[in-house]
């Protein structure tokens, strides 16, 4: 037997491997806390909207597989993963990393809009010491 057709019956073994029910509940009880705490957060204004979104969607998506387990087998077999914790932890580096991407494009837009709103205040603190009619220099 070569080893690629080892390491294929090892793959096999790893996702045919029963689940944990202890570690099921688990995920079941922490993912629907978690859709608890985005709700009670969004409810107390602690949440803004504009994230609202992407936090419901997450918190609905990780209680789905923890209640629908083999949609996240079926994800493992597709994606080539050999266990499905791989697979969970890949989705989360991938939420994570959207989640980066869209602070980083806020802050962008943030960085530009005080800029411009340094330079406007800039301009009128010269307007309002120096009127256009005033007579004498500035002073420097």
């Amino acid at each position: 037997m070569t080893e690629e057709q080892q390491l294929e019956q090892l793959r096999h073994l790893f996702l045919s491997a029963p689940e944990s029910d202890s570690a099921r509940v688990i995920a079941i009880v922490l993912s629907l806390a978690l859709v608890v705490t985005v709700l009670w957060m969004v409810r107390r204004r602690i949440l803004r909207e504009e994230y609202t979104p992407i936090w419901v969607g997450i918190a609905f998506a990780v209680t789905i597989v923890s209640i629908r387990a083999d949609l996240l087998l079926a994800l493992t077999r597709a994606i080539g993963a050999w266990t499905s914790s791989s697979t969970l932890f890949a989705l989360g580096e991938f939420a994570l990393l959207l989640i980066c991407l869209n602070y980083a494009a806020r802050l962008s837009k943030q960085s530009t809009q005080i800029k411009n709103l340094a330079q406007e205040l800039a301009l009128l603190r010269a307007r309002v010491e120096h009127p256009v009619g005033s007579q004498g220099p500035p002073p420097a």
